[in-house]
């Protein structure tokens, strides 16, 4: 029996019998004698959703020893993986065969399963997230089956399940469609958020992948132009090792951690701290392979909301938030990260049917501000129809949700079918999908 907290620490429970499967039949012995003594299992990859998503009742099955490649066709770019193996070990594994995933978010701790359950994804207006790059998938049931879909296997849990919260069976394998190995050019520096804002199409549609922090306080942004280029033509400029320490470890990570740290112990010194943070980020650019560009270490802990909105009022929700943080006594260290994505047909996705831009708020998780910034952010975002990250934090019900998501209906009764006992379920999940 153990305690369990997720990585931010903002969901914790009790004492809780830990699992770790060393195959699939284990697993799913597991699953079947949970079933039949009525207790309720929920899987766990990296435990970074902030949400309790991943929160236990009685068992949490551990996926870090059903990890690893399964097969891979380097002709295709079909790869097969385990569903615990987590995004930094696959990222290397896929770089040693010369592939690539075609798009990833900002950090690689997460495990395949639980990235592609919440909806992770990255930024760039013609792609999705990192579910719309799942060909397959094998899921264990509730019953201790297991159930191959893809669009032409099972296409009706195939739809459903790229985005399944863990709520319909656990993911034991996933097929990916990567690509050939590929570098980015990055290109990163300062600006002014009213010119960002005033043209964000120009930058969102003329750079493959594009996004842009605004810090608080301030009318300060720094923007992210990569651009895909093709390996091996493309000599690699990664940034130097110094520069890098300096940059990502000292500025990103040990100084900004310090910053967070004293604006909560004097919450007077977050506006001055938010202006110097802003101007010290001084412009760069490098070339290297796409996953070291796409995601960074994040070290200092913090919680966070994001919502995906209509691409089309996207800068407008992010005025109302300016406006809302210029009118309010808050102090916000953390700066406001900004990205965008294509629609797809995933009808759990926050893309479902609709470009958006995706909206990210974070706070320290002892912020004594947290609660009032999030509430405010998504009273904004619901004006317009946003949609929460699923393992991001928010409030809405199922009957806020079905809203939102036209396909909802189908979900929950594709979850009557397959779990109609509630064996992967826990509060968070009733409450979001309903009981």
């Amino acid at each position: 029996m153990d305690e369990w907290q997720n990585w931010a620490g903002n969901q914790q429970t009790g004492r809780v019998e830990v699992i770790v499967p060393r195959d699939e039949a284990e697993l799913s012995a597991v699953i079947v004698a949970a079933a039949e003594a009525g207790r309720q299992v929920r899987p766990i990859g990296a435990g970074h959703s902030f949400t309790a998503i991943g929160a236990p009742v009685d068992v949490q099955v551990s996926l870090d020893r059903l990890a690893g490649i399964v097969r891979a066709d380097s002709t295709t770019g079909l790869v097969t993986v385990r569903g615990g193996t987590r995004l930094k070990v696959l990222n290397r594994a896929l770089e040693a065969l010369g592939l690539s995933m075609t798009n990833l978010g900002d950090i690689e701790e997460q495990s395949i399963s639980g990235a592609i359950s919440t909806g992770t994804h990255g930024t760039g207006a013609r792609f999705g997230g990192l579910a719309t790059q799942v060909r397959g998938l094998r899921l264990l049931l509730a019953d201790g089956s297991v159930v191959s879909c893809s669009a032409s296997e099972n296409p009706e849990i195939f739809d459903l399940a790229r985005v399944g919260l863990g709520a319909l069976g656990i993911i034991v394998e996933v097929t990916l469609q990567t690509e050939p190995l590929f570098a980015l050019n990055a290109r990163e520096g300062n600006g002014s958020l009213a010119e960002v804002m005033s043209s964000f199409d120009e930058h969102a549609s003329g750079t493959d992948h594009f996004e842009f922090y605004w810090f608080p306080h301030t009318t300060r942004v720094l923007t992210k132009h990569n651009t895909r280029l093709p390996l091996p033509e493309t000599p690699l400029e990664p940034v130097g090792r110094l520069r890098g320490w300096f940059d990502d470890e000292l500025l990103s990570n040990t100084a900004f951690g310090a910053t967070v740290g004293l604006g909560l112990r004097v919450p007077g010194l977050v506006k001055p701290l938010a202006r110097f943070a802003a101007s010290a980020l001084s412009p760069r650019e490098f070339t290297d392979v796409s996953y070291r560009v796409f995601t960074s270490q994040r070290k200092v802990r913090f919680v966070e909301s994001e919502y995906a909105v209509p691409r089309a009022v996207g800068m407008d929700v992010l005025a109302s938030l300016q406006r809302a943080v210029e009118a309010s006594s808050w102090n916000i260290s953390f700066p406001v990260e900004v990205r965008v994505a294509g629609a797809d047909d995933i009808p759990l996705s926050t893309g479902f049917e609709r470009e958006n831009v995706y909206i990210a708020i974070h706070t320290a998780p002892s912020s004594p501000w947290r609660e009032e910034y999030f509430a405010a952010f998504e009273r904004i975002a619901g004006e317009v129809g946003g949609r929460p990250h699923w393992g991001k934090m928010h409030t809405l019900s199922a009957a806020d949700l079905a809203e939102r998501y036209p396909r909802f209906g189908d979900f929950v009764a594709l979850r009557d079918k397959l779990d109609p006992s509630r064996t992967f379920g826990n509060p968070h999940l009733e409450h979001i999908l309903g009981s």
